[in-house]
């Protein structure tokens, strides 16, 4: 039986004002899905991207959906599926054999992938089961499955005011390291450090934060970069990696070509949650270690600011003018 629903649709790239909201009917999910009442939506800076045309994908237009982290509850499964049942409580993770044109999660309803769902557990809030996943398993994914953090390492994070940023500002201290807070902004610092930053670096671009981050580290550098913003400042971020540590690129903020650093000998690594996701192994451990740290107390996500499903202009508004500190969420009424 369809379902009418509403969804976050836009019809041709540009700025946040190209959103809208439209009724739309939802076939029954397929084999291999699911139909998921969402109750809230993770807004990621990919998002921003797709709508803008800056992703490493296109849109399909007109009448692109959009969306890709969000939490809510199961209401109906297609054939073949066993991973969930309807009434299950769960939060998307939709990166994995899809794209956001068709599956995307911005609205009240969507069907996805049932690959791409977690059980949330009971004290999960969908709030936080949207603002969870795809920051703590990026950070994780990168710092403890690619960059093999070690006690006492320290670990240089770009943009750290992001919700990536802080969720490895609070695993890099979690698992005993030292963590290089890098924002642009002052007033982020107090936060920055409340969330577990040994240091914080504020600094207006590449070569600014080099020095910086050299004045803090007695020009040790560290064992780890973090970057999300790559872009021709990745070749002087490379020189703060120390001999035989790891530069670990999970974005491109910056649109601009990406030389290789020459800074040798490092071990440049391009990272995606994607490739965790599609790894059982690997995601069962990812999990299992963001559960563990949700329940101790190390590992809690910042909200920055909630919206309403109506104010998803305002929302992408906000998210592009870069003052958050954490995961900006839309709640949505049924």
């Amino acid at each position: 039986m369809a379902t009418e629903s509403t969804a976050v649709l836009f019809d041709e790239i540009g700025g946040p004002e190209v959103l809208r909201l439209e009724k739309v009917t939802l076939t029954d999910p397929g084999p291999g899905e699911a139909l998921v009442r969402i109750d809230a939506i993770g807004l990621n800076r990919a998002e921003a991207l797709f709508r803008s045309g800056g992703y490493w994908y296109d849109a399909t237009l007109p009448g692109s959906r959009l969306g890709s982290e969000a939490a809510g509850e199961v209401l109906a499964v297609g054939p073949g599926v066993t991973e969930v049942a309807p009434g299950d409580a769960v939060s998307v993770l939709a990166v994995v054999g899809t794209a956001m044109s068709g599956s995307g999660v911005y609205g009240d309803h969507a069907v996805v992938p049932a690959t791409a769902l977690l059980p949330r557990p009971a004290d999960l809030d969908a709030v936080t089961g949207a603002a969870v996943w795809l920051s703590y398993l990026t950070a994780y994914g990168a710092l403890v499955e690619a960059g093999r953090i070690a006690p006492g390492d320290r670990v240089v994070v770009t943009a750290a005011s992001s919700s990536v940023g802080v969720a490895a500002i609070q695993i890099i201290a979690a698992l005993g390291g030292v963590a290089v807070a890098v924002t642009r902004t002052a007033a982020k610092e107090e936060q920055l450090r409340a969330a577990g930053a040994a240091h914080v670096v504020v600094a207006d671009g590449a070569a600014d934060t080099v020095a910086k981050v050299r004045a803090v580290t007695g020009d040790a550098g560290a064992r780890i970069v973090l970057d999300c913003v790559a872009g021709p400042g990745l070749a002087d971020l490379a020189t703060l990696v120390a001999p035989g540590g790891t530069l670990i690129v999970y974005g491109w903020l910056d649109p601009r070509p990406t030389p290789l650093p020459m800074a040798w000998p490092l071990d440049v690594r391009g990272y995606a949650v994607a490739g965790l996701v599609a790894d059982p192994e690997a995601l069962r451990r990812g999990r299992a270690f963001v559960h563990a740290g949700l329940r101790n107390g190390t590992l809690k996500p910042l909200i920055d600011r909630v919206f309403d499903l109506t104010e998803i202009v305002e929302a992408h508004r906000h998210l592009e003018a870069n003052g958050q500190v954490g995961k900006i969420v839309v709640t949505v009424r049924h």
